[in-house]
């Protein structure tokens, strides 16, 4: 048994992690600030299912703030930290770049800060696809990340590099899991795929930015919830791409999940934004050699897994806003 800090608790992949670590004995430090970047209440559903298990405890507190969050190592003998608090979404960093700077990096730095100050040894911290721009595909974790097209990515290669400065300095194991379109069960409802079902599902037209010809390599929530965990083992500094080497076009993610709620929808097309890169895809093969992880959900059941949690969950879901 061990006892890890898993901050973004609350958040979609951070509930996931936290449950799969509780479930396999570890005692969880849940850290998260509750923020409204999306409904709240979606975040306090997720919290529940996990305060209901032995071993877990939660403090609220904002990573960026130093002093909360030294307080909450000072007080408990941790092994490692899984950092999956994040100000996520690339077109929402364009419109507000300053919180993404206090928690993407100011929020890394006070972890790894704390880390040294209590001799842990073992740090996660979770990156994104969207550092890899306009490179060439499959993105390998060698490609050259130095030009982020959007705040989001930027602030996140900034961590990287803290972590980065933290393991030469000071031998912190570290590992850096970059997601490529996480989705799932209880997702973050600002995400593509829960925007998809709850439209199509109320009979509302579905905004699709572009030509709905780009590609996304969905990965599903539990794979990336055990890609993460294997990250705890020792690596010394590594990257790894957590990603479902399938990249598939946005309209037959929307065509599917019309057959599982038996509708058709009519589409809003929406320009492009500059962001937004036309397709992502991962290469995993360090990830499946160095991790022994790949992912074992296909496109087809996780949309399914998705509908069928959101149909068993209307009533609270249609009342969440976006």
């Amino acid at each position: 048994m061990k006892t890890i800090v898993v901050t973004g608790c609350a958040g979609f992949i951070g509930w996931k992690v936290a449950e799969k670590l509780l479930g396999n004995g570890h005692s969880v430090i849940g850290i998260d600030n509750m923020n409204d970047y999306y409904d709240p209440r979606l975040k306090e559903w997720r919290l529940e299912q996990l305060k209901v298990q032995s071993g877990f405890n939660f403090y609220k507190c904002d990573i960026s703030d130093f002093d909360a969050v030294k307080t909450v190592f000072v007080n408990h003998e941790i092994d490692a930290v899984i950092n999956l608090a994040a100000r996520a979404g690339v077109r929402a960093s364009v419109e507000n770049p300053w919180v993404y700077l206090d928690t993407n990096v100011k929020g890394t730095l006070n972890l790894l800060e704390c880390c040294k100050d209590s001799g842990i040894k073992k740090f996660v911290s979770a990156s994104t696809s969207s550092i890899y721009g306009f490179n060439e595909m499959p993105f390998k974790e060698t490609d050259n990340t130095d030009h982020p097209l959007a705040p989001y990515s930027a602030t996140k290669k900034g961590a990287e590099a803290l972590c980065y400065s933290y393991h030469y300095l000071y031998g912190i194991d570290i590992s850096i899991p970059r997601y490529f379109t996480v989705y799932g069960p209880a997702g973050r409802p600002d995400m593509s795929i829960f925007k998809f079902i709850k439209n199509i599902d109320s009979g509302k037209p579905l905004p699709v930015f572009g030509d709905g010809k780009q590609k996304r390599d969905f990965t599903y929530i539990d794979d990336i919830a055990d890609g993460t965990i294997k990250c705890l083992q020792p690596s010394g500094y590594e990257i790894f791409n957590l990603g479902s080497d399938n990249p598939v076009e946005l309209m037959y993610v929307i065509n599917l999940i019309e057959q599982h709620l038996g509708k058709k929808t009519a589409i809003e097309w929406l320009p492009r934004h500059p962001a937004d890169v036309p397709a992502t895809w991962a290469n995993i093969e360090k990830s499946k050699e160095k991790l022994n992880w790949k992912p074992t959900v296909s496109i087809e059941d996780g949309v399914k897994n998705t509908v069928n949690w959101y149909l068993k969950n209307r009533d609270f879901l249609i009342r969440l806003k976006s």
